[in-house]
């Protein structure tokens, strides 16, 4: 895994929430890990990851992601077996 990624997957698992953690920075992970995004119905996306499907919310009026969104990230990347700890899918 990269720097960034660590980086990033970390402020994300980090307490508590972070609200500065850019949008574009939680799709590059996305994408890494390997998860399936497809568009939805405006800002919403679907994902799939390691089996486990989810439903996400892009930011509407600022390129970092709200507390609420970081919150249903980490949910949806625990259920998909993603830790922050080890830095490994």
């Amino acid at each position: 895994m990269s720097s960034k990624h660590e980086r990033i997957l970390a402020s994300v698992f980090t307490e508590p929430v972070s609200g500065n953690i850019h949008w574009r920075d939680v799709e590059s992970l996305l994408n890494w890990l390997g998860a399936e995004v497809q568009p939805g119905h405006g800002a919403r996306f679907r994902v799939e990851l390691n089996g486990v499907e989810g439903t996400l919310h892009r930011p509407h009026r600022s390129s970092a992601a709200s507390k609420q969104d970081i919150r249903h990230l980490r949910e949806f990347l625990t259920a998909a077996g993603v830790r922050s700890s080890s830095g490994t899918r």
